[in-house]
């Protein structure tokens, strides 16, 4: 991975309402049917935005109502690989429309269909896909329910399976929007462990 190479997928404006800034920007403002749910012109039109910028990256991905996108960066990826998936839900779930539609809660069920899924090895690199509502409260906020676990505990789990795979990309999102009803403190905690995340990228560099 190239932690060298970060770039934020705008689709609602958070970052900058964060001051949370990247060298590489993708505005998505302008595309119609993306949150929890992505049309299939919207799908090809974040393809063929984000295809420049290549999957060996730190990738912030906005709410979690965008997760999805996660898929898209893995379709990208030429190789064996397994993924490494930090989040409060499974993201495998069936969805609504026959589960026709790619959304937010039904990703994983399309990634696993990707002719490069494999078994997990420990000789096959890892995608490191994160949604911070896993993380308690105090860490992030996030307009899904979350879980416990402390930004430490993620960490040092990252930390872990890099000292012994491989890993190829990462992706984050759960941010929480403004017009969602984030508070100045909702703000400043995320951006906060934005910050903490991305210097753990950072230093994992090869």
């Amino acid at each position: 991975m190239n932690p060298d190479k970060q770039l934020i997928l705008d689709f609602t404006g958070t970052y900058e309402a964060e001051g949370f800034h990247t060298p590489q920007t993708v505005s998505l403002r302008d595309v119609e049917g993306t949150c929890c749910y992505c049309d299939p012109v919207s799908s090809y039109i974040i393809r063929s935005r984000i295809a420049p910028y290549g999957y060996d990256g730190i990738h912030w991905i906005d709410g979690g109502d965008y997760h999805y996108a996660s898929l898209f960066f893995l379709e990208m990826i030429p190789r064996r690989f397994s993924l490494l998936l930090f989040d409060n839900h499974s993201d495998d779930g069936e969805g609504a429309f026959g589960g026709t539609i790619l959304s937010c809660g039904n990703w994983v069920r399309y990634a696993q269909k990707l002719p490069k899924w494999r078994e997990d090895s420990p000789d096959i690199p890892v995608y490191i896909s994160i949604d911070k509502d896993i993380l308690s409260t105090d860490y992030a906020r996030t307009n899904w329910d979350q879980g416990k676990m402390t930004l430490d505990e993620l960490c040092e789990r990252i930390k872990d399976v890099a000292s012994r795979r491989k890993i190829l990309g990462v992706d984050i999102c759960g941010e929480i929007a403004p017009h969602q009803g984030a508070t100045d403190e909702d703000l400043q905690i995320n951006r906060k462990t934005n910050e903490v995340l991305r210097e753990l990228f950072l230093n994992l560099k090869d």
